[in-house]
């Protein structure tokens, strides 16, 4: 290995540098690294085992940084305070404008963070950059890189960051003394700059994964409430009858929807559905169905032609292996009725006299799959008597036991005089106590008065 000169003239004097026992003549040519030195030349100097013990601590704290701006002036601060340079700077690859960035730098009066040098073509740091080698320069003022930049820069070395053999970036140093910079303290730097090369990329890509992070949260935030939107803003209000119903998604959003759609005649259509799957898509998918469904609701066809016309559209629509559950009724308060028709959702619960049922209707695939039929039911309300919709998230959240709340806690609940939307939602939560719930629930409630 050629390396670099260890003894050169201090602006006050001489000075000779002694490292692992050997002193170099003076050199102000531009030097390169290549093998480390030969163990023979031993023994190593006390002032290299605390430059390797400095390394090794420098190391740790810098891998275990993850935040990009703050790793970078870490890195630039550390580096020009322990080894006294006058500049110590950090640029960036931009990759695609085949550019440098300078994103950490430490003692630079002329360039602040942001400016730019050209790949390959611009100062000591951008000849670095285009030949991915390191290269030392003991005195700036015979090195045809060097652009002036402090003028007490009297040396400067630069360190290309490599990992995976992609270009990271460039570490540069810059001191006031000529030849400033023996081989030892080259060969830490050297070692150094794979470290910092590493610890950039990762975060650089830890800071890729936050944005991206922070961008689908600020999407779905967006979702949510573009989604709460199109649910009821307010109950109809019914003389004697009591009319409510509420959604909590998993996540952010969700494929449950109910709504009150009123016919013009004083009747009221009922809906509450349930999109296969989770999330964006099946909220998506959710919105399209809700669109659909209004539109046929204004025809006034009865809850059977309405599930049979929008599973036609649907099976056109949807992709493969999605399908919506659905429970269409019409509520009648002239007459005190609710008839319903089901696309293979789960049966409402009629509770009258302290006694819930489960109701079932002979027909209905779940809508999207294939061509179906479906079959009504009606229901007769008394005072004092209950009509429940509700959604699988209800029946399937599950306790820290694994186990299910099921039909049979939903029945029982419903048979309490008190059972309505909010405290049966309350009940799913206590039993699952802090699990979260793993679908959307969804509860849909007319109370005879």
């Amino acid at each position: 290995m050629a390396n670099p000169s260890h003894t050169s003239e201090h602006p006050t004097g001489e000075r000779k540098r002694a490292v692992y026992g050997r002193s170099m003549a003076t050199s102000t040519s531009v030097s390169p690294i290549s093998s480390p030195l030969s163990p023979s030349l031993a023994p190593i100097a006390s002032d290299t085992i605390q430059d390797m013990l400095r390394l090794q601590r420098a190391a740790q704290r810098i891998n275990s940084v993850l935040d990009l701006d703050q790793l970078i002036d870490r890195v630039a601060d550390e580096i020009a305070e322990s080894m006294g340079c006058v500049e110590t700077s950090i640029f960036l690859h931009d990759e695609p404008n085949a550019e440098l960035v300078l994103a950490g730098v430490h003692g630079c009066t002329v360039h602040g963070k942001g400016h730019r040098l050209k790949l390959g073509t611009e100062g000591l740091v951008g000849h670095v950059a285009g030949t991915r080698q390191m290269r030392y320069a003991p005195n700036v003022a015979l090195d045809p890189y060097y652009i002036a930049c402090e003028e007490h820069t009297k040396s400067e070395v630069a360190f290309p960051l490599i990992v995976d053999q992609r270009l990271v970036g460039v570490l540069s140093a810059s001191h006031p003394e000529l030849n400033a910079f023996p081989s030892d303290q080259l060969q830490i730097l050297q070692v150094l700059s794979g470290h910092i090369a590493v610890a950039v990329r990762n975060a650089t890509r830890f800071q890729c994964e936050r944005q991206q992070r922070e961008q689908l949260d600020r999407e779905a935030l967006e979702a949510r409430h573009i989604q709460q939107a199109l649910l009821p803003k307010s109950s109809p209000y019914i003389p004697g009858f009591a009319v409510s119903g509420f959604s909590i998604p998993a996540g952010a959003v969700g494929g449950d929807w109910f709504d009150f759609i009123p016919l013009g005649d004083g009747r009221w259509v009922i809906i509450l559905a349930d999109v296969s799957g989770k999330g964006m898509a099946a909220a998506l998918l959710m919105s399209a169905t809700r669109g659909m469904l209004r539109s046929l609701a204004e025809a006034c066809c009865s809850p059977a032609e309405v599930l049979a016309r929008l599973n036609r559209l649907l099976v056109e629509d949807l992709p493969t292996g999605r399908f919506v559950t659905l429970v269409y009724a019409v509520f009648d308060p002239a007459k005190s009725t609710v008839t319903f028709a089901s696309a293979g959702h789960l049966q409402p619960v009629l509770v009258s006299g302290g006694e819930a049922t489960f109701l079932e209707t002979e027909q209905g695939l779940p809508l999207g799959l294939g061509p179906g039929v479906y079959s009504e039911i009606t229901a007769q309300l008394a005072p004092g008597d209950r009509f429940v919709l509700y959604s699988d998230g209800i029946t399937e959240a599950t306790s820290p036991r694994d186990e299910e709340y099921g039909q049979a806690r939903l029945k029982a609940h419903l048979q309490e005089s008190t059972g309505s939307p909010e405290s049966l939602l309350e009940s799913v939560r206590t039993f699952a106590n802090g699990a979260g719930l793993v679908d959307d629930a969804s509860v849909v409630m007319i109370r005879a008065i």
